[in-house]
């Protein structure tokens, strides 16, 4: 399974290297009502499709505040109104971008109280005139569980704190096709410094792929699926599937969900769902993303 990871990084090195003055085509994504210059295309609407990233980063000086949640299983029955009342995972955060090219963000998650940092950066962006066919994002990724370990049985198994850390990699090769259809792969690394099974690996290896149907101008359908090659097995690990409709206006961006994972962030997500689509392991969840411009009127941009 890791030869069709390599396999598929090889194929991301290939098409970097291909790419002529890569960071000299970066542009601003701008308001097309602002900006005249409209020789790159704009993959997605958000930076994330469900739970994972996209390929697109917010607008120069933008500051994007994030409301994530995700409601209980609906196996739980209509006595906790098909998992609303049930136990949620919520994410707050907020993600920076300084220019066109890059983008920071933190965040804190109530399952396992996790902490996260990110830094995404633009290595290429698609062009109307098929000069570069693909939009390549790269995404590095730190989390921290500060959950506390009330099952000392077999002593704390965050200690050493060091146990308490996990890491992501990806990069993201996305197209938009048409005005309707954009899609998206991503090879990811996440590794876990601590695993719960000594066979358990650490390193592990997943192909996501993700995309946007648009019906109207401001709503489409997304969807993503991450197929995880070699799963930690002492617990029982299921493909992450999540899909949702999308709406868009103004500076706000809604997402209505449906999906089997509980986290939110790409380690949890990716490697970590817990729950199958069969059986009612599937729960419904919103994000909301905010964006507030920070600097001159004229360089207000925006994903559209």
């Amino acid at each position: 399974m890791k030869y069709i990871f390599l396999c598929c990084l090889s194929w991301v090195t290939f098409s970097y290297a291909w790419s002529q003055d890569l960071m000299s085509m970066v542009e601003p994504m701008a308001d097309s009502s602002i900006v005249k210059d409209k020789s790159y295309v704009t993959t997605f609407k958000s930076s994330r499709i469900v739970n994972v990233h996209s390929v697109e980063l917010s607008g120069k000086n933008t500051l994007e505040f994030r409301i994530s949640h995700r409601f209980g299983e609906v196996s739980t029955g209509s006595y906790n109104l098909w998992g609303i009342d049930a136990g949620a995972n919520i994410r707050l955060a907020l993600e920076y971008s300084p220019s066109n090219r890059f983008q920071v963000g933190v965040g804190r998650s109530s399952y396992q109280k996790q902490l996260d940092g990110f830094l995404k950066a633009r290595l290429t962006r698609q062009t109307t005139d098929g000069s570069m066919p693909v939009s390549i994002t790269a995404v590095l990724s730190g989390f921290y569980t500060a959950l506390k370990d009330n099952d000392l049985s077999n002593g704390n198994k965050y200690d050493p704190s060091v146990n308490r850390y996990s890491y992501s990699t990806e990069i993201i090769i996305g197209r938009k096709f048409s005005d309707r259809l954009s899609l998206q792969l991503s090879p990811v690394w996440v590794h876990w410094n601590y695993v719960p099974g000594s066979n358990d690996p650490n390193d592990i290896f997943i192909l996501s792929g993700s995309g946007r149907y648009k019906f109207t101008k401001r709503m489409g359908v997304i969807a993503e699926y991450g197929y995880v090659f070699n799963p930690i097995t002492s617990s029982t690990m299921y493909q992450p599937f999540n899909t949702g409709i999308e709406f868009e206006t103004g500076g706000h961006v809604f997402q209505l969900t449906v999906g089997n994972s509980f986290g939110i962030t790409t380690n949890q997500t990716l490697s970590y769902t817990t729950s199958p689509w069969s059986s009612g392991g599937w729960r419904i969840g919103f994000n909301v993303s905010r964006s507030f411009y920070i600097g001159k009127k004229s360089e207000h941009n925006k994903i559209h």
